[in-house]
């Protein structure tokens, strides 16, 4: 019995001692979550703040909302929902809205900020808020001059029904697009291009109706 008990009392320090790293390493994980996640907070903010005037072309203003089912109020600290960014100019105009898309890209996710503009239904830029594509392909998508005219005036028009969008965003092999709701590929970048395509039709097949439906809550200041 002695012997039994001498051979299993360091494995059972062991694992005393297994435990109480384990447990300690996960609260440190916790703590660093809990410590950082503020800052992460802050800058996300912030690169969304410089990103907004970039893809609302005139707006020099803006006001938070959040989309909950197909409604749209203004944000609050207590209500959850998609976040809206809208964006207005001197006068108080609505000049155009902005809300974030992510899709997998190559090696990573890739999140954007997009402009949607309501009155000609289309996005009017895009802005890269996360990215790990290889340099010198992947991230074309914001440096290539002629990708980026994709975004001057990209049709993205609720349907009748106002269910979806009246054409899919869709990618299309560099130098053919023929339509105003197609994306003109990057060549030798096309797992970049198509994700930005997949992104903003999803997107815009779930939102861009809700934003037309609630227009006048968006335009109120």
């Amino acid at each position: 019995m002695s012997e039994v008990t001498i051979n299993a009392t360091p494995a059972a320090n062991m694992l005393r001692t297994l435990g109480l790293v384990a447990t300690i390493s996960g609260l440190l994980v916790v703590l660093s979550y809990r410590i950082t996640l503020p800052m992460i907070e802050r800058n996300k903010q912030e690169a969304i703040e410089r990103a907004l005037y970039n893809v609302i072309p005139g707006a020099v203003a803006r006001k938070d909302f959040v989309i909950m089912d197909d409604k749209i109020q203004p944000a609050d600290d207590v209500t959850s929902g998609v976040a809206l960014y809208a964006g207005y100019d001197e006068n108080g105009q609505l000049k155009g809205v902005a809300l974030e898309a992510a899709a997998a890209g190559y090696q990573d996710v890739i999140r954007i900020l997009y402009g949607f503009d309501p009155y000609c239904q289309c996005i009017r830029g895009i802005a890269v808020l996360k990215m790990a594509e290889t340099p010198g392909i992947g991230d074309k998508i914001i440096k290539d001059k002629e990708f980026v005219k994709n975004f001057d005036a990209l049709e993205a028009r609720a349907n009748a029904s106002a269910s979806g969008l009246e054409h899919a965003i869709v990618p299309v092999k560099h130098g053919t697009k023929t339509q105003a709701w197609q994306i003109d590929a990057i060549s030798g970048a096309t797992i970049s291009s198509n994700a930005v395509a997949r992104m903003l039709n999803d997107s815009g097949q779930q939102f861009v109706p809700i934003i037309i439906n609630n227009l006048t809550i968006l335009e109120a200041r």
